[in-house]
C-alpha cells in the first residue's frame, strides 16, 4: 500500500496536469474541431501553397507594402510568418490546435481576431473551407 502523502501528491499532480492542458486549449481561443479538416494534399509548402492564399487575402494588412502591418505581423515570407507579431507566434508547426492562426482564419474565437475582419475596407472575403484545410495541412505537416 502506498503512503497517503504519495497518493495525494499523485492526485494533485494529475489535477495540475489536467488544468494545464485545459489552459493550453483555451489559450488558443478556439475549438479545433470546428476548423475545416486538413487537406489530403501532402508536401504542402509555404511558397507553393500558402503564400498565394496569403498574398490574395492577407497582404493588404500584413504584406511587404504595408507601412504598419496590423499587429506587427507580416505574412509575406515563411520567416515573417514564423516570427509572429506583437501577440507572439500564431503557428505551432505540427500542432494546428495550438496555432491561433487557424482560429483567426476560420472565424472562431474572439471576433476581434477574425482574419480577414468581417467588415474590412478592402472587402476581402473570408478564406474558403478548402483554403483553410490547406493551411491546416501545412501547419500539421510542419509549416515548411
Amino acid at each position: 500500500m502506498l503512503p497517503k502523502f504519495l497518493i495525494l501528491g499523485c492526485v494533485s499532480g494529475c489535477a495540475l496536469i489536467a488544468i494545464g492542458a485545459l489552459a493550453d486549449d483555451k489559450k488558443a481561443g478556439f475549438d479545433i474541431g470546428q476548423v475545416p479538416p486538413a487537406s489530403a494534399k501532402t508536401g504542402v509548402t509555404y511558397t507553393n501553397d500558402i503564400q498565394p492564399i496569403f498574398e490574395k487575402s492577407c497582404y493588404p494588412c500584413h504584406g511587404p507594402k504595408t507601412p504598419k502591418p496590423k499587429g506587427k505581423r507580416r505574412l509575406d515570407s515563411l520567416e515573417w510568418v514564423m516570427k509572429g507579431g506583437e501577440d507572439g507566434a500564431v503557428i505551432v508547426p505540427g500542432d494546428s490546435a495550438k496555432s491561433p492562426l487557424l482560429g483567426n482564419i476560420s472565424h472562431l474565437g474572439d471576433p476581434d481576431d477574425f482574419m480577414p475582419p468581417p467588415k474590412n475596407k478592402g472587402h476581402i472575403l473570408p478564406l474558403t473551407k478548402e483554403q483553410i484545410g490547406l493551411v491546416r495541412a501545412w501547419v500539421e505537416q510542419g509549416a515548411k
